[in-house]
């Protein structure tokens, strides 16, 4: 019989469904894989903004990893937000134990104010966790952060570079927060090889991207599970992502925000 690709996404809940676990099972399915999840806190938002969070007990989190990692085979896992150093270090150990080698990490860190989301320890414990991933996918402000440098379009490729050898570990440069009016520019450094690949969109004119970094992330860590290269999984995401920006550029949900097309595919074959 066929087994379904799997993929887990350990992540917060987004109770109006644009970015967190609901974008990422969106994501996950419109690229053909299975999303399990594991939620580590939930969220009252909606498209204007977070209003409350509530963190999940630790023991629960273990609990919901265990339950779905004992009985799932996973090609790869996508983790998003993590909000304490204390889950982190759960999901770090967890994850360990379970031997899971294709950890796709989202390090969630920055607000889109530019306020950072989660303390001092826990971007340090954070730290200590990407020489075990598979692949990070920094934004820039979050890129900022890690190495302590202003990054710019000019020195994008070094910075990646930079936190992939300080880091030991495959970077994703999310280039979304530089100033580019055509081209929209991301970077790709891959651990195994050194080898560094530009990967360019065309810029979309939209406020629509709530949840782009979730999809993103978690479409990277689908293809992986489908068995694409690194480098084709990263590639294959940037464009999907495009895509699904540019069908949502027009598409209105509530008053603020709104999120990307996912099915825009499934959507033009009916």
């Amino acid at each position: 019989m066929d087994r379904y690709t799997s993929v887990l996404s350990i992540a917060g809940s987004d109770s109006g469904g644009c970015a967190g676990i609901q974008a990422d099972i969106k994501s996950i399915s419109a690229n053909g894989g299975y999303a399990a999840t594991v939620i580590t806190a939930t969220t009252a938002q909606n498209t204007q903004g977070v209003t409350d969070i509530h963190a999940l007990p630790l023991a629960h989190i273990k609990a919901q990893m265990d339950a779905v990692l004992s009985d799932i085979e996973f090609g790869a896992v996508k983790i998003g937000m993590l909000h304490s150093a204390e889950v982190i270090k759960t999901v770090k150990e967890t994850l360990a134990s379970y031997n899971i080698e294709k950890i796709i990490l989202d390090p969630v860190m920055i607000a889109t104010s530019g306020d950072k989301l989660i303390g001092d320890d826990a971007v340090e414990t954070l730290k200590d966790f990407f020489p075990k991933t598979y692949l990070i996918t920094p934004n820039v402000p979050e890129a900022e952060l890690i190495i302590g440098h202003a990054i710019t379009l000019e020195n994008l490729e070094a910075s990646a570079k930079e936190i992939g050898e300080k880091f030991s570990v495959s970077v994703l440069l999310k280039g979304g927060h530089l100033e580019s009016t055509e081209l929209m520019t991301d970077m790709l450094y891959i651990k195994e090889t050194g080898k560094l690949v530009t990967i360019n969109n065309q810029s979309v004119d939209t406020n629509h991207t709530h949840g782009t970094g979730c999809s993103l992330s978690s479409t990277i860590a689908t293809n992986l599970a489908l068995g694409f290269e690194l480098e084709e999984s990263v590639v294959k995401a940037c464009t999907y992502l495009n895509e699904a920006i540019s069908a949502g550029k027009n598409k209105v949900l509530g008053k603020g925000n709104g999120p990307i097309h996912h099915f825009y595919d499934l959507a033009l074959k009916h």
